[in-house]
């Protein structure tokens, strides 16, 4: 069921539409929830109960899923950028996206000597 809700929100279709959207935040945060890292951003959206594992390859999905929900062609963006607290709720998604794919931390220290 995850999986299809994911493949529905970054499927070929012109316009993703809020329900969609709405459930494909909540198949990623079950997804993202399954990361040690995942506290706060999960809690919001993520599982009141433990899942049992899920396969790992819908990180990928999750993350291609929410960039599906903030983009210009879906309804939820459009409605949540009419919102007050629009911010908060972008910064919910790139908290879950995060967690899904960690940013990558600047290096102290050069690989190699130039």
């Amino acid at each position: 069921m995850i999986r299809g809700v994911l493949k529905r929100a970054v499927g070929p279709a012109d316009f993703l539409g809020i329900y969609d959207g709405e459930r494909a935040v909540g198949a990623a945060a079950l997804v993202a929830a399954q990361h040690p890292d995942c506290d706060r951003p999960c809690s919001n959206y993520g599982p009141s109960e433990p899942l049992p594992e899920l396969p790992a390859d819908l990180r990928m999905l999750a993350l291609d899923a929410l960039d599906q929900v903030v983009s210009n062609r879906s309804e939820l963006a459009e409605l949540w950028a009419e919102a007050a607290n629009w911010s908060k709720w972008r910064q919910d998604i790139t908290r879950l996206r995060d967690v899904l794919d960690p940013p990558i931390p600047p290096q102290e220290d050069a690989l190699f000597e130039i």
